[in-house]
């Protein structure tokens, strides 16, 4: 369900199963803070709900989405880190810049949340969930992805085999830039850059491609 505030006309979205169908609820703004009294749509038909899911009641777990609700264009990360410390240094370095973190409790719940969203940002250590780095499932499905999907989408492989900023690497493993483990204090600065050299590059490609009537 989609939410406009009153207030100062942020735009955000509200996962349907959190929606209580038919009655008014408040809830507060996550741009200006301001409450705002919102009165959902009446529930569907148990028929009419199952035909527009494609699956029969229950079959939905409200954890496959990763956000309670998003602004308008604001911008999404999981992390894929099982090492404690790690994961924190990873989650400081991406909240500096700004984006809504989720963190990835295993291979299967974050592919789940996948079906339901894109992420802008996926930051992956190549051994989650995995005792095999080069059989990382949440890799093999980033890169089976149709391209059109992937390129709005920023890999960061964190590995302890390869250097950071490793072209090659990155290249092979079919990701946007890697960060070496020891280089993780500086993951923030390495990840700005890399992020703003991705989006430099493409701003030019879709011109690109806007040009040729392809966009």
């Amino acid at each position: 369900m989609e939410v406009t505030c009153e207030h100062c006309q942020a735009k955000f979205k509200i996962p349907d199963e959190k929606v209580p169908k038919g009655k008014s609820f408040a809830l507060g703004c996550p741009k200006c803070k301001q409450k705002i009294t919102v009165t959902a749509p009446a529930a569907a038909s148990d028929a009419s709900k199952a035909l527009a899911d494609g699956v029969s009641d229950g079959a939905h777990d409200a954890t496959e989405r990763p956000f309670e609700f998003l602004e308008e264009g604001a911008k999404t990360a999981v992390i894929c880190e099982q090492d404690p410390e790690y994961r924190s240094k990873l989650r400081a370095a991406v909240e500096e810049m700004e984006y809504y973190v989720t963190e990835a409790t295993s291979g299967r719940a974050v592919l789940k949340q996948m079906r339901f969203h894109i992420f802008d940002l996926v930051v992956i250590n190549e051994r989650f969930d995995t005792p095999d780095p080069d059989r990382n499932n949440i890799l093999r499905h980033l890169e089976r992805l149709p391209m059109v999907t992937r390129r709005n989408m920023f890999v960061a492989l964190i590995s302890d085999r390869f250097r950071t900023m490793d072209n090659m690497a990155a290249f092979h493993k079919s990701v946007n830039v890697v960060v070496n483990l020891d280089s993780l204090d500086e993951c923030s600065k390495i990840l700005q850059r890399a992020v703003k050299d991705n989006d430099d590059f493409y701003r030019v490609f879709k011109e690109g491609l806007k040009r040729a009537g392809r966009g």
